[in-house]
This record gives structure tokens, C-alpha cells and sequence, in this order.
């Protein structure tokens, strides 16, 4: 049902009405739009779309649903796209540095396409890792009434009779590497691991931020875990779009729905799933545009209080798609609501709170790919910060799925992804090794890449539970093994890790929380004082702007002074 809106407090008003508007409303006209619709609230839906990799590729037909929900409830849909680096794509090359910026530029995209064009809400559908966090930082940043929708996983390929992800595509090229796979093999699994559009289907970062979306409210109930070939996705789309109508009619905006306690709830659901340990970055990033403090400390206090129930690829056995078939995210959410360990009074933008969007949700026994809290894989998170003298800003791993949480080697340091690569593929290390690398930070690389491509190729060399690894880079969702990233502060700043040398004994315990090297605090300053730091080849463009304003990791890696800041919100124009 139609609702009629007063649009003298929308910031539309400012390109539709009165007689010194004419010149912009000639635009509208030009573009097939009646005097009615130009009166109505402007809704922009943006999405991801592109033809780079599977996970956005449906974007643009869920879209056309999205906007027809939109008018159906009085609004004027505006489309719009927005960019995505593809990590799958961008992986174990130089192309990987654009990634994690890419969320900056969604987020600043978004934001200069709505204050351009005075929208007057937003729903925003989006695919690949960093887009996911990307719209909804823009979503809190602009805070005009909004809702989130994931585009969906890809479906899992099967291979020799077993269900498999685009992860086993790059631990198998390390099986190649050894000669435990053949060429013809390899691409017999290379052409089948993928087989629709989708985002990874494993717990990787799109499924991990896809869960975050309804934990932390901005996603309405159940929209997250059909697959992305699924028409039910459309059917979502369309409620989408009607709610952000209703959010529009009520007055409720993005930052009345994340607040601390929501923050808790994505943290939350992050640990329980053994989500990926991107989700450090991207929770301090989202609560940094509401203005809330919540860094990485406040991510890994919550991850120490949640039990890890949800057994999902890579470290468990299990995709998106049979999370879906179970009853989706609201299955998870529900066990952790009915355990204590969600804020049930938090609000959400279908208008309900967390309690009421899950009171008819049945948790169904008669499946093992999520457990109750009472009997959970462990009774910790999957995710795990850690701190010490090596990183005294924090670091995380993710603990999903392995059978040690403690390792004590002589470093094997690196000062490039290539330069470790090269190594591991030589096989140039040995068992109990901690390879470092580093230089692979915000500043440093520039722009943190993931290391997946290492990772994977140790992992298929059967070296996966031997050794360890540090970065002050990131790691992909997909990523296994014990590996620790966002080692802060990173190695371009100066920071422990830029200090070690090769055989430094380095001591990693992911039960107590540390990270130390055997080095004294006089060893390390007097390393401090010969240490001199690198330039970068990156002088000009994207990146070198990147690394100019890039803060630290552990609050999130921004590149803006945030919502603490601010002398007005875009909303109130």
C-alpha cells in the first residue's frame, strides 16, 4: 500500500520542488518520469554490479525487484552502480593492494551520489567482500533511512563426488606445486569448483559480512542465505525495497539501528560462524561512521565470550547454501538469542527488534550445520585476538577448525607477498617455521592485501598444521591454517614486527590471547633505532592517497576523521 509523503524534510526537495527547481525537474522529465513520481521520495538503489567476477554479476536483476518494491510504497527508485575489486580475481598479484581501498571507495561513492542528488533513502544490494561493509558504512555515514541486501552465495561446485569452494581451486595449485596434483587434474577442478553466480560459498568474508548485515540490523530477517540463482532473492528484493518506504514513513535511520549492542550482535554471530578475521576490520569501520568507538580490543572481547556453533567451510564442512536449506541466518541468530548471547532488544529495519524478528524461528534438531550453544564445536569463537610485544595494537587469527591453538618457531621474515611466495613454492622453509611477512600493511603495501594465495599453497603442501604465519597484511575468509594477520602497528610505521630477524623465536597462544617475540624491550629499541622506513612505488594516484590518510588497522583502517567529527549529518539537510 501507497503511503503519501511531506517532502518539505526530505532532502529531495532541494532538486524537486518550488519554481526555482524547474531546471532540475527538466531532467526527471527527460528521463520518462511523471509530475507524480517527481514528487515523491527519491530512493537510491545501488549495487555492486559489474561483470568482474560471479558474486555480482545478478545484482542488477535482483536491483529491478528492489525497485519495484520502492514504488509499490510511493517512492521514485533511482538506480545507480558503484565499484568492486573482486578478491578471487585480485588475488596473489599486485591487483590485490586495490582491495581493501575499493571499501573506501564505496563508501565515498555512494556518499558524494546521494548528497549529489539529494536521495532521500537507500537500499543497497551488493556481492564481493569489501562491498558488503563498504554500502553500509555509506548507509550510517549518509544515515537517511536504509536497508542492506546481500546478492547471495555462489552455489558449491562438486568435484569426484565432494562439494567444493573456489578455496579448493587455491590450495590445489600448492598440491600442483609438489606434484601431488597433475596439470589435468588441476583444471578439471578449476572448471567446475564455480558453477553460478553467487559470492564464495564457503564462511569466507561476503558470508560473513552477509551474516553481519541481519545480526547488526541493516538486512531484513532471512534475507542473507539464499543463493544468489535463487528467485527467492527477488522476493527479498522487493520487500526490501517497501521496508526502506516504511524506514522513510517512521523517521528510522541507519544509526538507530547500529548501536553498540548491535555492534555485539555482528561481532557475535562473526565468532559463532568461525567467520573471516576481515570482519576485525570492517566492525570498527562501520561503528566508526555512527561515531561509536569499538576497535579491535572490543571485537575480540566479544569473539571470547561466543561459542563457535556454526560448521562452515574452511574450517568446518559445510556452505552457505545448506545453512539456507536449514533455515538461514535467523537459524543462528535464534541459538544465540535463546543462549544469552545476543542483545534481543536491539532494533532492526524491518521495524521489529532482534527478539520479536526471531520469536517464531524453531531451532531445527535434525541437522549438525549449526549446533545450540549448549553443545557447541568450542566453547570459544572461531575468530581470536591476539596481543604482546610483537603486536602491541592487536592481531587476529581465526581458530575455526584447528586441532592446536599454540606455536612456538624462529621466524622466517619476508618483505613482500612475492618474496614469501617464491620461497614457499622452492619449499624454502621448514616445519615449527613462523613465516613473517611484512611491509603487506594499510601504509605499507599499500592497501593490506590478503594472502591467500601463501596460505593455500602451504596448505596443499600438506605444511598447513606445521607451521605458522604473521602478517601485518590480511587474510582472505578462505584462508586455514594458523595464520595471523593485522599485526599492529605494522611494519611501514615502524612497529615490532618491521624489527625481526630471521631465527627470532616467536611465540604465538591463541587460548591465552598473545603474540610475543623473545626479545627483550632493549633489544627491540635498540632495532627501533637502526630501523629507517621504506617508500613505496605507489607516489601518485588511489593508492598513494590511500596510504596518506589510512589509520591503523586495529581501528579499522579509515581514512576519515568519522561520525565523532561531524557539525551535521547529511539526513538533516
Amino acid at each position: 500500500m501507497t503511503v503519501t509523503f511531506d517532502k518539505s524534510k526530505l532532502p529531495s526537495r532541494h532538486v524537486t520542488e518550488g519554481p526555482e527547481r524547474a531546471a532540475q525537474r527538466s531532467y526527471y522529465y527527460a528521463m520518462g518520469l511523471t509530475e507524480e513520481q517527481i514528487h515523491r521520495p527519491l530512493v537510491g538503489v545501488v549495487t555492486t554490479w559489474n561483470e568482474a567476477a560471479p558474486c555480482n554479476i545478478s545484482l542488477s536483476r535482483q536491483a529491478q525487484s528492489a525497485k519495484r518494491g520502492v514504488a509499490e510504497a510511493g517512492g521514485t527508485p533511482r538506480e545507480f552502480t558503484t565499484i568492486t575489486v573482486t578478491d578471487g580475481i585480485a588475488m596473489g598479484h599486485q591487483g590485490m593492494k586495490s582491495s581493501l581501498v575499493s571499501r573506501e571507495v564505496i563508501a565515498d561513492s555512494v556518499e558524494l551520489t546521494v548528497r549529489g542528488h539529494c536521495y532521500d533513502a537507500i537500499v543497497g544490494l551488493a556481492g564481493c567482500d569489501k562491498s558488503l561493509p563498504g554500502l553500509m558504512m555509506a548507509m550510517v555515514r549518509l544515515n537517511v533511512p536504509s536497508v542492506f541486501m546481500y546478492g547471495g552465495s555462489i552455489l558449491p561446485g562438486r568435484f569426484r563426488g565432494k562439494d567444493v569452494t573456489v578455496q579448493d581451486v587455491f590450495e590445489a595449485i600448492g598440491k600442483y606445486s609438489t606434484g601431488e596434483m597433475d596439470l589435468k587434474t588441476l583444471h578439471e577442478l578449476e572448471c567446475v569448483a564455480c558453477p553460478s553466480a553467487g559470492s564464495c560459498g564457503g564462511q569466507f568474508t561476503a558470508n560473513t559480512m552477509a551474516c553481519v548485515s541481519e545480526a547488526i540490523g541493516l538486512a531484513l530477517p532471512g534475507s542473507s542465505a539464499a543463493p544468489a540463482p535463487y528467485e527467492d532473492r527477488d522476493r527479498f528484493a522487493v520487500d526490501s525495497g517497501r521496508a526502506v518506504m516504511k524506514l522513510l514513513k517512521e523517521n528510522i535511520r541507519p544509526r538507530d539501528v547500529v548501536t553498540r549492542e548491535a555492534l555485539e550482535n555482528a561481532a557475535t554471530v562473526v565468532a559463532a560462524t568461525g567467520g573471516s578475521t576481515n570482519a576485525g576490520l570492517h566492525l570498527p569501520a562501520i561503528a566508526h561512521e555512527c561515531g561509536i568507538t569499538f576497535d579491535l580490543d572490543d571485537v575480540a572481547e566479544v569473539f571470547r565470550r561466543t561459542p563457535y556453533i556454526a560448521d562452515l567451510k574452511p574450517g568446518g564442512r559445510y556452505v552457505a547454501k545448506d545453512v539456507y536449506e536449514i533455515g538461514g541466518v535467523s537459524v543462528i541468530l535464534k541459538a544465540l538469542l535463546d543462549g544469552g548471547y545476543l542483545h534481543g532488544d536491539c532494533l532492526t529495519v524491518s521495524g521489529a527488534t532482534m527478539a520479536e524478528n526471531l520469536s517464531a524461528v524453531v531451532f531445527p534438531n535434525d541437522q549438525d550445520v549449526v549446533r545450540p550453544t549448549s553443545d557447541p564445536l568450542s566453547p570459544t569463537g572461531g575468530v581470536v585476538g591476539l596481543k604482546g610485544n610483537l603486536g602491541p595494537e592487536g592481531a587476529i587469527v581465526k581458530v575455526a577448525g584447528l586441532t592446536r591453538l599454540s606455536h612456538e618457531g624462529p621466524a622466517r621474515c619476508f618483505d613482500s607477498e612475492e618474496a614469501a611466495m617464491a620461497a614457499v613454492l622452492a619449499r624454502n622453509y621448514g616445519a615449527g617455521d613462523v613465516i613473517v611477512i611484512r611491509y603487506e600493511g594499510p601504509k605499507g603495501g599499500p592497501g593490506m592485501r590478503e594472502m591467500l594465495g601463501v596460505t593455500s599453497a602451504i596448505y596443499g603442501q600438506g605444511m598447513g598444521d606445521k607451521v605458522a604465519l604473521i602478517t601485518d597484511g590480511r587474510f582472505s575468509g578462505a584462508t586455514r591454517g594458523f595464520c595471523i594477520g593485522h599485526v599492529g602497528p605494522e611494519a611501514a610505521v615502524g612497529g615490532p614486527i618491521a624489527l625481526l630477524g630471521d631465527g627470532d623465536v616467536i611465540k604465538i597462544d591463541a587460548e591465552a590471547g598473545t603474540l610475543e617475540v623473545a626479545l627483550s624491550d632493549a633489544e627491540l629499541e635498540a632495532r627501533r633505532k637502526a630501523w629507517r622506513a621504506r617508500a613505496t612505488d605507489y607516489r601518485s594516484g588511489t593508492l598513494w592517497k590511500f596510504a596518506a590518510l589510512v589509520g591503523p588497522a586495529y581501528s579499522g583502517a579509515v581514512t576519515h576523521p568519522g561520525a565523532q567529527a561531524e557539525s551535521h549529518v547529511y539526513a538533516d539537510i
